[in-house]
């Protein structure tokens, strides 16, 4: 009995430190993973390079012969992409992108629900047929972003409505649109998550920048220091 009662005592106490440990390791790390089914067998981690990439017809900001590519997986209900977008990208964009240095390639890796799909759908229709509307609707997504998951936003209904406050978007035209081509949008959203596990991405945000992959909403430091050295 007083071996049951140490035993009682101390485990609330190893409960608590493991979960503080998870929870250390999700905010440092700073992504959301669908869990471990996508990774690689310890050992066999693939050679990163963004040259093996196919991302034919994903949206992208910058020139298009930009002298570096990144290219960056997210998921519209991912909060640490949200981060990523609100704190990050606005300083990659003002210093690389806008300079002509670099171009963005927006690829998706959907695992967060229903939602997650609905928003890379709509994202495929805006690219083509508002191309030079996207970048400014994928902002709004994020900016509308609210609880992880099918919870809230994030639905098709709740997407039209945005999309009929974005000037110059029809959003009739891009619900039909996506009714229309969903087979064919699915197909390239199921290609990037393809292209994504063979580069040894399970999780998001994540990003690879020549042979080097980045996996998390990391500071602007750290993408400089990546990006820098392939621009000399």
């Amino acid at each position: 009995m007083e071996t049951n009662d140490t035993n009682s005592k101390f485990l609330p106490i190893a409960v608590v430190a493991a979960g503080l440990l998870i929870a250390g390791a999700v905010v440092w790390n700073g992504t959301r993973s669908p869990g471990p089914a996508g990774s690689p067998p310890a050992g066999t981690a693939p050679k990163v390079n963004v040259k093996n990439i196919k991302f034919e017809n994903s949206p992208f900001i910058g020139a298009a012969n930009a002298p570096v590519t990144i290219v960056a997986w997210g998921d519209y209900q991912c909060p640490f992409c949200k981060k990523f977008e609100v704190e990050t990208l606005p300083q990659i964009i003002k210093n690389y992108v806008d300079t002509g240095k670099v171009k963005i390639v927006f690829m998706d890796f959907t695992f967060l629900g229903n939602d997650s799909t609905t928003g890379a759908l709509y994202g495929r229709s805006v690219w083509r047929l508002y191309p030079d509307k996207y970048f400014a609707w994928r902002t709004v997504m994020y900016e509308s972003q609210d609880a992880e998951g099918d919870q809230g936003f994030g639905n098709a209904a709740s997407i039209d409505k945005l999309d009929a406050k974005i000037p110059g978007v029809d959003a009739a035209k891009v619900a039909a649109d996506v009714k229309a081509n969903a087979a064919t949008y699915q197909a390239l959203v199921d290609r990037d998550k393809v292209e994504a596990q063979k580069e040894g991405v399970n999780a998001t945000p994540s990003f690879v920048i020549g042979t080097e992959l980045i996996a998390g909403a990391y500071p602007f430091a750290k993408f400089q220091s990546v990006i820098d050295p392939l621009l000399k």
